[in-house]
């Protein structure tokens, strides 16, 4: 136990918000930590009109016996200033050097304040987050894999998908002085998705992205969760605009892959400026599969791959990044004008069974893949998944690009 006095090395930042039915089990996982040095609770109350500060009260004395101490701001006025401003809040009155970020209605697992610390002292200019167990078990079983089995490189590959984040805000940990460089979060309140903000702006100046891999966090889904304000249109706005500021200026012309309803939309939402680079120029142009041309930004549904591979195996191919910018894909988008062809199982996959071992938990069907050169040379086997896996690691490297170097290797 650190010595009474002591100053606090972790500062766990708490904002509470009408939190009684969780608020317990989130104040127990704070006192079973298992971090040697010394920490600090800081609970921000945002007018909550339940029972969640006698709990808190309860617990400060429990807490402070064990030499975590416990810092309790707020306020009582008649409606919340939302996550954002509590968030804040609890930063400005903590002082640790580093910071952990937790959910009044999540449980940590007693190793992950640790485990956390010792990453975040490895590279001070980076967010830690780490992998989740979902409770009630089963509850956004799609998001909650891909928050889980995203490989490294992926984590700023994926920074454009719909999900948010690579790794989620209630697992964050990171330096006072990264967070006080990055700036605080926005505060416009609720429907706001700050995290996704802030995380665009500690990408802007550079900062990396790491995960530790092991589950470190209970993260519990209801209907009450704050997430649920932030809608589809706001977040898929951030992500055009950030997806403009960060990729399209490289590029003299590219082509969006899905003639689909998620590619108009993204033709619809692109600025004139973006959109002119997209070619042809006619209103939401569409073109025959074998007459797009690289690079291309892909929209597609992660997680909806066929899951019954139909058959043989035909040679081995293991693509490269470097060779990924010439790829498109064959019938897993609806191109018009495009002939449907016939599904195979990934070259990747095991003869056996058609598993990808390296890459997935289940098999997965193949989907026609071209290469640059003749037609029918060029024409292989790979599924959607293991195909995305290597474009990701493109985007990554060419993310890297508009990154400075976060310090960290």
């Amino acid at each position: 136990m650190p010595a009474r006095g002591d100053p606090a090395r972790v500062s766990i930042i708490l904002p509470v918000h009408n939190a009684e039915p969780w608020l317990d089990e989130c104040l127990r996982s704070v006192l079973q930590q298992d971090f040697e040095g010394s920490m600090e609770l800081s609970v921000f109350n945002d007018a909550s009109k339940d029972k969640s500060m006698t709990i808190v009260e309860k617990w400060k004395e429990k807490l402070e016996g064990s030499g975590i101490l416990v810092v309790i701001g707020g306020h009582d006025s008649p409606s919340p200033r939302g996550v954002g401003y509590s968030k804040n809040q609890a930063v400005a009155q903590s002082s640790g050097p580093y910071l952990c970020f937790l959910d009044s209605d999540d449980v940590m697992m007693p190793q992950r304040v640790r485990l956390q610390h010792e990453a975040a002292v490895r590279c001070p200019a980076s967010i830690i987050g780490c992998r989740v167990s979902r409770e009630p078990p089963g509850s956004t079983e799609r998001y909650t894999r891909w928050v889980n089995q995203l490989e490294p490189h992926q984590l700023l590959a994926q920074v454009f998908t719909s999900n948010g984040p690579t790794v989620i805000m209630p697992t964050w940990f990171c330096s006072r002085a990264w967070f006080s460089h990055v700036g605080p979060f926005d505060e416009g309140g609720r429907g706001v998705p700050e995290d996704l903000l802030f995380f665009y702006n500690h990408l802007r100046k550079g900062g990396g992205v790491i995960r530790v891999d092991q589950s470190l966090l209970l993260y519990r889904y209801h209907p009450h969760a704050a997430t649920h304000a932030v809608l589809e249109t706001t977040m898929w706005t951030h992500r055009v605009r950030f997806l403009e500021e960060r990729v399209l200026p490289h590029w003299a012309a590219f082509t969006i892959w899905n003639a689909g309803r998620q590619g108009r939309w993204l033709y619809r939402s692109l600025t004139d400026r973006a959109r002119h680079k997209e070619k042809p120029k006619p209103r939401v142009p569409i073109l025959h599969f074998r007459a797009a041309r690289p690079p291309f930004v892909i929209c597609v549904k992660l997680g909806y791959t066929p899951t019954r591979p139909t058959l043989r195996r035909s040679g081995t191919w293991t693509p490269s990044a470097a060779e990924v910018s010439g790829f498109c894909a064959g019938p897993q988008v609806q191109l018009r004008g495009s002939r449907p062809r016939r599904e195979r199982v990934c070259e990747q996959a095991d003869p056996e069974d058609g598993v990808c071992k390296d890459i997935h938990s289940e098999p997965h069907a193949a989907w026609a893949v071209l290469r640059p050169g003749p037609a029918e040379a060029g024409v292989v086997a790979v599924c959607a998944g293991c195909w995305l896996a290597v474009m990701q690691a493109w985007l990554a490297k060419l993310t890297r690009k508009g990154l400075r170097d976060s310090g960290c290797r």
